[in-house]
């Protein structure tokens, strides 16, 4: 008989239908990726990278270290660039974020916002990808590019300031995201090879601030570590980047669902070497059931390929998992959402679900730094999946209205031309 491949052996979820081809080659990719022995020599997302406007690093720093489990560790100064590396622990992937020095500077990923409406308004503020820790890296580029996938050559990491120790693609043409390996047993420590290593007393401080509003707020020790990355990607693009991502990472394709009320799928993969997300964030792909130009014969909502159309395909938000459990007669998420809401930060809907259906959500506004959105989820009794029917049609919903009114506000910032 046949060997069956391991990544493979997981049952899929969903009622959304796949075409032919997306069945038949993510059976081929998958059984190639496991004989190739690049399944074993994949292992978790180590790090998150993204890339913020000139002077916005610090705030952002602040930002997160409030509402999420990161402390600032170290920042790494090139040339061109302010990169700080922000932490967990070891079992947690790291958060890079990345500061251009001066406004003026180009590059690929600036070029990537550039070309849609509101992308263009921050043009150096953008996801970038992640970091996948492996354990030989030569022959998993060796490996990668042989099925045809294409690295930054050294001496154009140099250039663009990354890591050097880091094997990095060139942007996927589906989800404008890069994806890098590090080699790295799971006891070696994680660095990072770029530029002069220093501590910021600002990153620290605005840290610090953060960490002392947490416990004093009662929420230290409530928010959890990364649950899952959504990207929102091109209707048309849903099945080959879900597969290429697949190809490119040890992950497996746990299952896709239809949202009819939204006109769109959520579709999410796993790592088969990690069962806690927490350890390597599962990866969602949202994606709408109909191109934009057919939405007119039916009037469709349109949410998902409205955002794609506005800021390009990108990481929608970073969702934090939320400790079941109470505080003062609330449940945690209840009780972490109001405490952040009274430091200013604003939310776009209440807290959708309940314990009953097994979960709850909620979508903070987006970042004015980053513009990634923040969702919190707390799972009660081991609830194992990523969302409701109705809690995510009320999230997308609501990121839909206010992805509108920023593309209005930034179609009327524009300059009249006479």
């Amino acid at each position: 008989m046949p060997t069956i491949s391991h990544s493979l052996s997981f049952p899929v979820q969903g009622d959304k239908d796949n075409s032919s081809f997306f069945n038949d080659y993510l059976g081929k990719l998958l059984e190639e990726r496991d004989s190739l022995n690049l399944s074993n020599m994949i292992h978790e997302i180590d790090a998150m990278m993204l890339t913020v406007e000139p002077g916005k690093s610090i705030e952002y720093i602040g930002e997160l270290c409030l509402m999420s489990p990161y402390h600032y560790l170290v920042t790494l100064e090139s040339e061109s660039h302010w990169t700080h590396v922000l932490r967990i622990d070891m079992t947690a992937p790291d958060l890079i974020i990345r500061e251009v020095k001066n406004d003026d500077t180009k590059g690929i990923f600036r070029s990537l916002n550039e070309v849609f409406p509101i992308g263009s308004s921050k043009p150096h503020s953008r996801y970038m990808g992640e970091v996948l820790r492996v354990t030989n890296r030569h022959e998993v580029v060796k490996l990668q590019q042989q099925r045809g996938f294409l690295f930054f050559s050294q001496d154009d990491v140099r250039k663009l300031e990354l890591p050097g120790n880091l094997a990095i693609t060139k942007p996927s043409p589906y989800t404008h995201n890069i994806v890098a390996y590090l080699e790295r047993e799971p006891e070696e420590p994680r660095v990072y090879a770029l530029g002069v290593s220093s501590f910021r007393i600002d990153a620290q401080q605005a840290c610090e601030l953060a960490k002392q509003q947490q416990k004093a707020l009662g929420i230290n020790g409530l928010i959890l570590p990364v649950d899952h990355l959504a990207t929102r990607i091109y209707s048309q693009n849903r099945e080959v980047a879900i597969l290429e991502w697949l190809s490119l990472s040890s992950y497996y394709y746990w299952g896709s669902f239809d949202i009819v009320d939204q006109n769109s799928s959520t579709n999410v993969t796993k790592s088969i070497h990690y069962a806690d997300e927490m350890h390597s964030p599962a990866k969602v792909f949202t994606a709408n059931n109909t191109p934009y130009f057919v939405n007119h014969f039916k009037i469709f909502p349109s949410p998902t390929e409205n955002f794609v159309r506005n800021y390009g395909p990108r990481l929608h938000h970073i969702a934090l998992a939320v400790k079941d459990g109470n505080q003062q007669g609330m449940e945690n998420i209840d009780f972490v959402v109001n405490a952040i809401s009274e430091q200013g930060k604003s939310f776009l809907l209440d807290v959708v679900g309940s314990k009953d259906e097994g979960l709850k959500q909620i979508f903070s506004s987006a970042s004015e730094h980053s513009s990634l959105i923040i969702e919190y989820v707390q799972r009660f009794g081991g609830f194992q999946g990523f969302f409701t029917k109705d809690n995510v049609a009320e999230l997308t919903h609501a990121a839909g209205v206010e992805e509108e009114l920023m593309r209005m506000q930034t179609e009327a910032q524009k300059p009249v031309r006479v």
